[in-house]
Order: C-alpha cells, then structure tokens, then sequence
C-alpha cells in the first residue's frame, strides 16, 4: 500500500469510515470493508433491533463503518447510531472495525473480551 494509502486507511479508522455506499466484501473467510480492514461484530448487539450499544468511548476502540447507504448485496442495511449518524449491519448486526488492527488481514479483535466477533460472510 502506498504512503497516501496508508494515511487515508488510517484517517478512515480514526473517523469511522464514512461514505455514501459502504462496500463491503469477503476475504480470508471474514467480512472487511472497503479499506480492506476486518469488520467484527458485537455480541451486545441485537440481531434486528436497529441500534448500537456500542458508543462513547466504546466506539473509539470499535469504530462503526458508517454510509449514508447500504451496500449492495443481500443482509445487508443501515441501523441509525445515537450520534445520528448510519452505520452498515449485516444480517442485523452492526458493524465495526477494531482500531488496533494495522493493516489489511490483521483480526486482532477477534474474539475480544469473548464478546467481538470478525465478522462472518
């Protein structure tokens, strides 16, 4: 990755990520958004109830991948976020990405406090 690609990566974390059309794919058997990081889910959150219990300071260390609209593809959707913002779900389950991992592959948040999940396909 360039250097420009690796600022934009790490602005993009620090930020949450936010675009219009989040696209998200499949690699090495997990779910990553479009900057090639590893998404996770949380297992406070309730499949289909639409919201995030991860905020605040939560949200720091766990940033939401936002979008004003849902990727392509089926389970996908947007739930709204307490600071109003549109964060990405998948079968329900908001999306998040870990703010330790570094680069593209990394899944250091996996299995996280037995409660964070790399996001499965």
């Amino acid at each position: 990755m360039s250097k420009l690609g690796s600022l934009l990566a790490a602005l993009a974390l620090a930020s949450g990520y936010s675009m219009a059309c989040a696209q998200v794919s499949a690699q090495g058997g997990v779910l990553v958004g479009p900057n090639g990081m590893t998404l996770y889910t949380f297992d406070k959150d309730m499949a289909g109830s639409g919201k995030s219990v991860c905020n605040g300071g939560c949200a720091t260390n766990w940033p939401p991948l936002t979008a004003t609209m849902a990727p392509s593809g089926e389970g996908y959707s947007l739930i709204q976020r307490d600071d109003g913002s549109q964060q990405v779900a998948y079968k329900g389950k908001p999306l998040y990405y870990w703010a330790q991992d570094a680069k593209p592959g990394d899944k250091g948040g996996d299995g996280k406090l037995n409660l964070w999940h790399a996001a499965m396909p």
